[in-house]
């Protein structure tokens, strides 16, 4: 039995490690501190891999625009939209007209990403794959953003994943987004909470 483990460890230890980083990712992202983001960073890094093996090829274009985004973030985090620290950026709410062009922006990624794979990939879950990919780009700039609502976002992406990833056996990654699940309901109330300070 021990044998068993040990070699599926050797086996998904890269998988293992972005469960690890992950982890300590969206517990850093709760607590707002700056260093989510090279953790973050990490974290999709060793995704990028585990998600095209798995085929999952808009999630792994999804794990590039989180590197990306992980340095817009750090240094958005650091000085703000003017030159500010990371203690005066403060969380906030959408308003109307972002809510309606951040939809928008979702809508059309979905398309793009969904032609793309049912096109020109061997994708099996191709609309699902779209959905959770174009949901979290739109999640994670509102994250650099600190708007409040990304949390909700990710309550419905991390839920939807982990069907995706029952389906292909991740099974250290149904673990994270189950974990991820319902930290993302916690970091809501926990803004929430910080939103009434301000």
């Amino acid at each position: 039995m021990l044998h068993q483990v040990l070699m599926w460890i050797s086996g998904n230890y890269i998988e293992l490690l972005g469960f690890i980083f992950g982890l300590l990712y969206i517990i850093l992202s709760i607590k707002q501190n700056i260093w989510c983001w090279p953790v973050g960073f990490i974290t999709s890094a060793l995704y990028i891999y585990v998600f095209f093996v798995s085929k999952f090829y808009a999630d792994m274009g999804l794990q590039v625009y989180y590197l990306l985004v992980s340095i817009y973030g750090w240094y958005y985090w650091m000085f703000g939209a003017r030159s500010k620290r990371q203690d005066d950026l403060k969380i906030s709410k959408t308003k109307l007209k972002l809510g309606i062009y951040l939809t928008i922006v979702t809508i059309l990624l979905f398309g793009v990403i969904s032609f793309i794979l049912v096109n020109y990939t061997d994708s099996e879950l191709p609309y699902w794959d779209s959905f959770t990919t174009a949901a979290s780009f739109v999640a994670t700039w509102m994250l650099a953003k600190k708007i409040i609502e990304h949390w909700i976002i990710w309550v419905v992406v991390d839920f939807v994943s982990l069907g995706l990833y029952i389906y292909k056996g991740l099974y250290p990654t149904v673990i994270l987004f189950a974990v991820y699940t319902i930290l993302a309901i916690l970091g809501y109330l926990q803004w929430k909470k910080e939103l009434k300070k301000v």
